[in-house]
């Protein structure tokens, strides 16, 4: 089996010129038709375990289905499909995929189709392809909004691949653990491949306990990110610091912050966008034949249903009278409020009450509904202490200070300090952080030329409000005018336990906007979530510095 896995090379495909594409799809094509050839029925396995050569043929097949449907480059598409049906006429059966698009919440027609992208869309796609070897389903979505993917895929690639503190094992294995907690099998299915790809060792794979010691120090780190970062000190980065033979350099500490909260604040997206599992991953696709109405009863189970109920939904549908008065209400209150504004600036001591009050009042926002979070893989044994999850950080008689903004800010403290220890990263999270928080483009639904920055602020301050972090300058007042409470329950749930959010939350609020106006949503709590995180684990740094 040894030698004739060598003749499968996929590399080729990813190249950026067409003849080197060719040149690997005719050898992936031949190399496949021959294995196809030596199980088709009737056929003996050339001397070869007929099972060993069918488990490694259908992972070629997968695969080239995934090239199929999800490749940029046009030629290796059409080659795939050639090759598949080639292989198909032999009367081996083929795989399809499962589910409809890159999302279960956005109906696949209201998604960008690869092959029909715009000029734009489609460089970022290639660079995408070329450097991650896939075209994945987080792309598929984010590309509702080009400007923020560039820098997401640039900020991404330098964490995984470019030169850093860390091994490159190590930093898909941390990704695997952040993911991971929050029960997001999408991203660790898909960091498990990368982690093989550069060399991982498959034993670590088992489970936490398995890798090396210097990594499982990391747990209680991730776990408190993940899930309470108000409660990190000095002294927990003093412990991963001074371990003796398994300590951290401040350096790698730094990158494996950030690697961590890179993929908590993603597990938010993925859950929040309800991204469909990779056509090439478990879940993502099947051997079985569709049955007559085009879909099987093991689709149904898997949570995809039938064309038009995966379609159906309220951002798509007639606009209602009562849908559109939510649009125009929210309008009309973003006018008041400035208008209040440029009346009267409410005093410092009432600022401080209001923040109070909102921070209290998210507490009682309840973000749990117990369907549709099952996990397809069991990701548990890539982390410890499973029972621990988010706590408001309130309850049970505990207070933790509010963390004022400007005491310690990214703008004048985190960005300086990652940018020392890990160069160019805190430009590119700055970068990154800017886009999401100023992105724009002046609609609201049906409405345009809107000034959307009161909305926009809102949103950001009311996660940074659930995490403690107060700013002196803002009225915290607004955000009870601005977001209702089904908005307040989907933020929470995909902010703080993302495996929780379900598509009656996605279609809930804010039912007469755009697709890629939620889609914009989730890219603010996303990097407003990141940036909580990492300040309360910059500042413990600061202060084991100090």
């Amino acid at each position: 089996m040894e030698e004739r896995e060598g003749e499968l090379r996929w590399d080729g495909l990813c190249s950026r010129d067409a003849a080197t594409r060719a040149a690997a799809l005719d050898n992936v094509g031949q190399a496949v038709l021959r294995r196809s050839q030596s199980v088709a029925p009737g056929r003996a396995a050339g001397g070869l375990p007929a099972a060993a050569v069918r488990d490694g043929l259908s992972e070629a097949l997968v695969r080239l289905l995934m090239l199929s449907k999800r490749c940029p480059f046009r030629d290796v598409r059409e080659k795939s499909e050639a090759i598949l049906s080639s292989v198909q006429e032999l009367g081996i059966r083929i795989p399809r995929p499962l589910g409809h698009g890159p999302s279960r919440f956005i109906p696949e027609k209201e998604t960008v189709q690869v092959g029909s992208e715009d000029a734009m869309m489609h460089a970022l796609f290639a660079d995408s392809f070329a450097t991650l070897g896939r075209l994945d389903n987080v792309t598929l979505v984010m590309v509702f909004h080009p400007q923020y993917l560039e820098s997401f895929l640039k900020t991404q690639h330098y964490l995984l691949q470019m030169d850093g503190p860390l091994p490159l094992h190590y930093r898909h294995y941390i990704g695997i653990m952040a993911a991971a907690r929050h029960q997001c099998s999408y991203l660790v299915n898909l960091h498990v491949n990368d982690f093989l790809h550069v060399g991982g060792d498959p034993k670590w794979l088992n489970g936490l306990e398995n890798a090396p010691q210097k990594l499982q120090n990391l747990g209680e780190l991730n776990k408190m990110l993940a899930h309470r970062p108000w409660l990190i000190t000095k002294e927990h980065i003093e412990q991963l610091l001074k371990t003796e033979e398994n300590s951290w350099s401040l350096a790698e500490l730094i990158h494996a912050v950030v690697l961590l909260t890179h993929y908590h604040s993603l597990a938010s997206f993925t859950f929040g966008c309800g991204i469909s599992p990779e056509i090439d991953c478990e879940g993502g696709h099947t051997f079985r034949p569709p049955s007559v109405s085009n879909y099987c009863l093991c689709d149904i189970t898997n949570g995809y249903h039938g064309v038009d109920d995966v379609h159906a939904s309220p951002a798509a549908s007639i606009p209602t009278t009562e849908s559109v008065c939510e649009v125009e209400a929210l309008m009309e209150k973003m006018k008041q409020l400035q208008e209040c504004r440029d009346e009267e600036e409410a005093s410092q001591e009432e600022m401080a009450t209001r923040f109070e009050r909102e921070k209290r009042e998210s507490m009682f926002v309840c973000s749990s509904e117990d369907e549709e979070s099952a996990p397809t893989r069991d990701v548990s044994r890539h982390f410890e202490d499973t029972s621990y999850g988010y706590k408001d950080f309130s309850r049970h008689g505990m207070h933790v200070p509010t963390f004022r903004a400007q005491d310690y800010s990214w703008e004048d403290h985190g960005y300086s300090l990652v940018n020392r220890l890990y160069p160019d990263v805190g430009q590119l999270l700055d970068e990154k952080f800017h886009i999401a928080y100023n992105l724009t483009y002046n609609t609201m639904a049906m409405h345009k030329d809107v000034d959307t920055s009161m909305l926009r602020r809102a949103i950001w301050n009311y996660i940074h409000c659930m995490f403690g972090i107060r700013y002196d300058d803002y009225d915290y007042g607004e955000i009870n005018q601005l977001l209702d409470r089904s908005f307040k329950v989907y933020i929470k749930t995909v902010v703080c336990t993302p495996e929780k959010t379900t598509k009656r939350m996605y279609d809930s609020f804010w039912r007469q906007f755009e697709h890629s106006e939620k889609v914009h949503v989730n890219l603010l709590l996303v990097e407003a979530r990141m940036q909580a995180e990492l300040l309360y684990a910059l500042r413990a740094i600061t202060r084991y510095m100090t």
